[in-house]
């Protein structure tokens, strides 16, 4: 039998996406965890982060817990956008499993201030004027505290480009983007509609945001090919040092 891990050992930081079939989002993804990886290295050399799914890729997030290092305690930081299904049911289930070793969720990467301002960064790169209409285009959820979470990184948006900002969605929850974008260019019909993507990389939705009928449709969050943005890294890596304090017996 193999040793445990050392008494003062750092919790695991597993980062569990979504998964995608799209390259683009995978590599997109990829260099996020490894610019986690990174920081995190540069002040606690002895952690260990890892990246698994919850959907469509593997390894999946049991198998990761399941051949983690025996007795690490591990915190599973979602690199989701919002708390739907995947974080309240998935997530939680594979916690359930994953006995004796402590395991604890931490919340969604959104709603954030510093995700707004991210979002911000995208829309002035992306040309916004200031007669521009603003949609923000996030996943959709059928879980409703999702959706509230989107609606709440809206109202941040809006207060940091300090003009209104509807809420749309590309699946499971109304309005969908394309209704929103119409009602949008109906009401001011001499304006740009400019789309806000709150999405976290390129892929299926984010085809669907620049197939929605806007004028302008900014950037996900992650580039393929970009330095992921170091507000990025901060959110996951407050997300891991809030959590640890959780975990019974974990290093401080």
């Amino acid at each position: 039998m193999g040793a445990g891990p050392a008494p003062d050992a750092a919790p695991l930081l597993l980062a569990a996406s979504h998964g995608s079939r799209s390259i683009a989002a995978q590599h997109a993804v990829l260099a996020l965890v490894d610019a986690v990886t990174r920081r995190l290295a540069s002040t606690d050399p002895a952690a260990r982060v890892v990246g698994g799914f919850v959907d469509v890729q593997q390894p999946d997030v049991p198998h990761c817990l399941a051949t983690a290092e025996p007795g690490r305690a591990a915190v599973i930081v979602p690199l989701l956008i919002s708390a739907g299904y995947h974080v309240r049911f998935d997530l939680a289930n594979a916690v359930a499993g994953a006995q004796p070793r402590p395991v604890v969720v931490t919340d969604a990467l959104g709603p954030d201030e510093r995700l707004a301002r991210l979002l911000a960064d995208r829309l002035t790169e992306c040309g916004l004027a200031a007669d521009d209409r603003v949609v923000l285009a996030a996943a959709g959820s059928s879980d409703a505290n999702a959706v509230a979470d989107c609606h709440t990184a809206g109202r941040q948006l809006a207060a940091l480009i300090g003009r209104p900002v509807t809420v749309a969605f590309i699946a499971a929850a109304e309005p969908r983007l394309a209704d929103a974008v119409a009602a949008v260019r109906l009401q001011a019909p001499d304006a740009r509609v400019v789309v806000a993507s709150y999405l976290l990389a390129p892929g299926t939705f984010a085809a669907l945001a620049r197939g929605a009928g806007a004028d302008v449709v900014s950037a996900p969050l992650l580039v393929e090919g970009e330095e992921p943005p170091a507000a990025l890294v901060d959110i996951v890596l407050d997300r891991y040092r809030s959590a640890v304090s959780a975990l019974p017996g974990a290093a401080r």
